[in-house]
């Protein structure tokens, strides 16, 4: 699915067209709130996110909206250029492109540093190529002095850099007098630290320009390391950070369902993409404990979207590499469930997988990964669910097998892991070898 044409009318299962609407108020507003940052950690949506916000912002046509992966951009080392590149691409007929295109090169050739001729080819093809074959040809008239010049040069012609930089915003201000520009720059925290600082040093030197704003996509902790990358770990990143944002916005990772209840929003994402994948159907993984499991997984080990996709594309990987007998097991409760737990396993610490291969498992990293610290002394009549599987797996465990070894009601532990397999005549008392056999099925071994 192309996610640039997503839109909250087709997919918000996170509850997050509202956040989208406010962020549209304030840059439609008269507040100086440029940069803005979505922020939210790596994988929690942030580009689906952002791509949906400009598709609900475009319908009101108020603004020209620039979409920009910052990390595509990275290997050309100009953000400077990056940027323009961009803006050109908005402007109406070919007349008001060379206009700008004049103004522009003499900042850009001041901007260039000095770089070696086959990596000014590299950038011109990668990047402006597709803009304009005009600007194309002026920058590479201009890229044998842009190469020659020195930092030192440039500051002897620091006074003239001034003055083509007023120029240069001068001339923004003519296109956002008649419609404001909006940059939406993404991928920032994948970048290189020293291309992320010069993108915000960029924004706050150059595009301090009435009707340009900007809103930066990002993870503002890795965004954060990257400014002490640059200067050090003696800069307070936080302090920096804040002379050039003017306004957060941090997603949540939680959702309101409809039964009023928080949610953590890689839940319904699992749940979203096991209903819309076709391998999954027959497997039922909504029914009981396979469900309930994940959602502890997903909970104790506070998985981000991408590691969600991950679980999720190895459980149709299994599903394709599984022979039929073993598909047929997985009508089985017990054998679903440690199935589903040595995918995630798999996935997510493959240390811990390789440990239940080569039969050390450690208990501790079991209950650790379900989010259980150790068995309960009064179970009430059942033992829990995340608890109960602890028991089954700490049964074979090589290390901290007394950790999840009950001291009473010994009986009901052994009656309810025989529960978990009712049904057809298939039994085992080796619970650990279903786990074993999921995560060989997936090595292909």
């Amino acid at each position: 699915m192309d996610i640039t044409a997503l839109t909250f009318d087709e997919r918000d299962e996170f509850k997050r067209k509202s956040i989208a609407e406010k962020a549209i108020s304030l840059l439609q507003a008269n507040i100086d709130i440029s940069p803005m940052v979505i922020d939210g950690s790596w994988g929690t949506g942030k580009t689906e996110f952002c791509h949906k916000l400009i598709n609900l912002m475009r319908g009101n046509d108020t603004h020209h909206l620039i979409y920009i992966d910052a990390f595509k951009a990275d290997h050309a080392n100009e953000p400077l250029m990056t940027v323009l590149a961009e803006v050109i691409k908005v402007l109406p007929d070919d007349d008001s492109k060379q206009s700008f295109i004049k103004k522009a090169l003499p900042t850009l050739r001041y901007g260039l540093k000095t770089i070696a001729k086959a990596g000014v080819s590299h950038l011109l093809r990668q990047d402006i190529a597709d803009v304009a074959d005009d600007f194309d040809k002026e920058i590479q008239k201009t890229a044998d002095k842009a190469i020659d010049a020195t930092v030192e040069s440039v500051l002897r012609d620091h006074v003239k850099a001034e003055k083509n930089l007023k120029a240069l915003q001068t001339a923004l201000g003519e296109i956002t007098a008649v419609k404001p520009i909006v940059l939406f720059v993404d991928e920032l925290d994948r970048c290189r630290p020293n291309f992320a600082v010069d993108m915000l040093e960029i924004i706050k030197h150059t595009f301090d320009v009435e009707g340009v704003s900007f809103v930066l996509i990002t993870n503002t902790q890795q965004l954060k390391a990257s400014i002490n990358h640059c200067y050090g770990q003696s800069v307070d990143a936080q302090r920096y950070l804040d002379k050039f944002v003017k306004f957060t916005v941090a997603l949540p990772e939680t959702v309101d369902t409809n039964a009023h209840r928080e949610s953590i929003a890689a839940i319904e994402h699992y749940k979203n993409l096991v209903g819309s994948s076709n391998l999954l159907e027959g497997l039922k993984l909504f029914e009981c404990g396979s469900i309930r499991t994940i959602e502890k997984i997903i909970i104790a080990n506070r998985l981000s979207f991408r590691e969600v996709e991950t679980i999720v594309r190895h459980i149709e990987i299994y599903v394709t590499l599984a022979q039929s007998n073993k598909l047929q097991k997985n009508t089985i409760l017990g054998y679903k469930v440690l199935t589903a737990l040595a995918i995630a396993i798999y996935s997510i610490q493959p240390e811990v997988a390789l440990s239940i291969l080569q039969k050390r498992i450690n208990a501790k990293d079991i209950g650790n990964f379900l989010g259980v610290s150790n068995l309960s002394k009064d179970i009430k009549g059942r033992p829990d669910e995340q608890e109960l599987i602890c028991y089954m797996l700490g049964y074979t465990a090589l290390h901290n097998k007394d950790h999840f070894t009950p001291t009473e009601d010994v009986d009901v532990w052994k009656q309810e892991s025989a529960q978990y397999f009712r049904g057809p005549h298939w039994r085992t008392d080796d619970f650990a070898s279903i786990c074993s056999e999921a995560i060989q099925t997936l090595t292909m071994c």
